[in-house]
């Protein structure tokens, strides 16, 4: 047996040049290292301070914060530390960018309930009244720099209408900060149907009907199956109208379960590189994991440089 697992890639993509290059040539971005104590989140930071992604602002438990970069041997001396340990490092970054002083917000050794808890709630000054946030992933494939934008696979569990509209506005505004003028997004579900019985292609016809003149900039289709999603040849075959089918550049998933499923598939299996943000904040964030590469973890970190760079 050649491989442990058919079904995983055995190339891998890196972070697309031109997002990377795009970030470099801005400013660089204050970002806040929460709980940054462990060695794999200073890795990751300090990968993104040699590609000139981040000038880090160290936020925890000040002697482990010592400890875990001694042991990667990163000479943290000149950089900003914030003695903020276990839960109160959250709130700490909050605090920092409300008042202009970190330009982002990437997690650490943390908890993703407990890093978001200090953040999200209105009373701790990052989200305007009534803003539902998002996270959307930024996922390409090997060999090639367009993204296809996927929303939401890692902040809100079971969405309803109003956050999934919300979700997709976040996309398209995130592609329309990387140049993306002709933006085209699916609505996924299992069918192109709407059917009473299955309430996500009810919904998903409601999302399409309402963008049609709440996004004018962007072409919006749904419910789409996936493979009327990724396939334009597909679409012929079912008599599918579509000009969203093979191009798409938005894929609006109905649940966490869903959309989890679909980047993990992509990246393990097909290889992608994956960077994502949480937007609807202030400063954008950035849910780095303990089992991203190092192309996602750059990936995200020059999201974070061009976001906050045009907010």
């Amino acid at each position: 047996m050649n491989h442990p697992f058919p079904f995983l890639a055995t190339d891998t993509a890196d972070c697309p040049a031109s997002l990377l290059s795009r970030a470099q040539a801005l400013p660089t971005p204050r970002v806040a290292l929460v709980n940054a104590g462990s060695e794999v989140p200073l890795r990751g930071l300090r990968e993104a301070v040699e590609l000139e992604l981040a000038e880090p602002v160290l936020i925890g438990d000040r002697t482990k914060i010592a400890t875990a970069a001694e042991k990667i041997s990163w000479d943290i001396r000149p950089y900003r530390l914030e003695h903020a340990p276990h839960a109160e490092a959250s709130p700490r970054a909050a605090a920092l960018a409300r008042a202009g002083e970190v330009d982002s917000i990437m997690k650490g050794q943390v908890h993703t309930s407990t890093f978001l808890k200090g953040l999200m709630p209105s009373a701790a000054g990052l989200r305007d009244k009534g803003t539902r946030c998002g996270h959307v992933f930024h996922i390409t494939k090997p060999g090639s720099d367009r993204p296809l934008f996927l929303t939401d696979a890692a902040l809100n569990v079971d969405p309803d209408v109003a956050t999934r509209k919300a979700c997709l506005m976040h996309a398209i505004r995130l592609a329309e900060i990387l140049g993306d003028t002709d933006i085209k997004a699916g609505i996924l579900a299992p069918t192109e149907d709407p059917i009473p019985s299955v309430p996500n292609t009810m919904e998903a016809a409601e999302i399409a009907a309402w963008a049609k003149d709440a996004l004018p900039n962007a072409t919006v289709q749904g419910p789409m199956a996936l493979d009327l999603i990724f396939s334009r040849e597909a679409a012929d075959l079912k008599n599918y109208a579509s000009d969203v089918s093979g191009d798409a550049d938005i894929m609006l998933v109905p649940n966490i379960t869903s959309g989890n499923a679909l980047f993990k598939l992509m990246v393990l299996g097909m290889g992608c590189c994956a960077g994502g943000l949480v937007m609807g904040l202030k400063v954008p964030v950035l849910l780095t994991s303990r089992s991203q590469k190092a192309p996602d973890r750059i990936c995200s970190a020059a999201l974070g440089a061009v976001v906050a760079a045009a907010s």
